[in-house]
């Protein structure tokens, strides 16, 4: 009985905190001023090669996803010049919620709690108002063959978490996540296959109507992969390589009409 109570309160809890996330979301994809996002770097894995590079960053780091949403914005017509503006926050202690690889539905309202009093105690350092949305950028060593966990973000709820390598060699995959997880902050869904990675067709395909349609020659950004055929995609280099595809831009609260 105790236990029911617990998740009860704790659903209200979880649903009053949601709704006043939620309308917060629906006020920043009206797009009417430039949001802002402040990036906390944090040494996920505790090494001195990762605390070399997280010393190292600056917001000049992020400029190359500014410029992406600003070229894409254009495409569906966005009246704003620039749609995003990231800067570096402080660093941030390695004590940032995790959620389990397989949680249940409680472990997922207790990770959402827990990560968005994570965000309210984690400040700017600054003397501005707080940011729109708030990511955790987590660096980890690179290593040969290192794969790292998904990345995660509160669908509306402004606040993301990217895990990234801490090298210049994967500075162009970085920049691709990061801007995945900002995109998902403000509703935008996945589109590739949570068992396969497989981009979905059409909506988590760059080019759709291509003819031929293999092999695809850039990602949409929420699917994350170029399809080389069926069965195979791979990875971009770079946000170069990517678009936000007509679906994503809708869900965002951009026009679905690409130029």
């Amino acid at each position: 009985m105790f236990k029911r109570i617990r998740v009860a309160i704790l659903l209200y809890i979880l649903a009053f905190i949601a709704l006043g996330n939620f309308l917060a979301a629906a006020r920043s994809t009206d797009w009417d001023e430039t949001l802002w996002v402040d990036v906390y770097p944090i040494n996920a894995d505790g090494s001195a090669r990762t605390q070399a590079y997280v010393d190292g960053l600056t917001t000049a780091n992020f400029e190359k996803i500014e410029a992406y949403f600003s070229a894409e914005g254009s495409r569906y017509g966005m009246r704003l010049d620039q749609p995003f503006r990231l800067e570096l926050g402080p660093q941030v202690d390695n004590d940032i919620p995790r959620l389990a690889s397989t949680p249940s539905m409680l472990n997922t309202l207790l990770w959402s709690l827990k990560m968005r009093w994570f965000a309210i105690r984690t400040g700017s350092g600054r003397d501005r108002p707080d940011p729109d949305i708030k990511l955790f950028a987590l660096y980890y060593e690179e290593s040969a063959g290192a794969v790292l966990d998904r990345s995660t973000a509160l669908q509306r709820g402004l606040i993301a978490v990217a895990e990234l390598f801490a090298g210049q060699s994967s500075t162009g995959a970085n920049q691709i996540v990061m801007a995945h997880e900002l995109l998902h902050t403000l509703g935008a869904t996945d589109k590739y296959d949570l068992g396969t990675n497989l981009p979905i067709y059409p909506h988590g395909y760059a080019n759709p109507e291509a003819q031929p349609l293999y092999p695809q020659r850039s990602a949409e950004l929420m699917a994350g992969r170029v399809p080389l055929d069926e069965r195979t995609a791979e990875i971009p280099t770079g946000l170069q390589l990517t678009v936000v595809g007509p679906e994503t831009a809708a869900e965002i609260g951009w026009s679905i009409s690409p130029r």
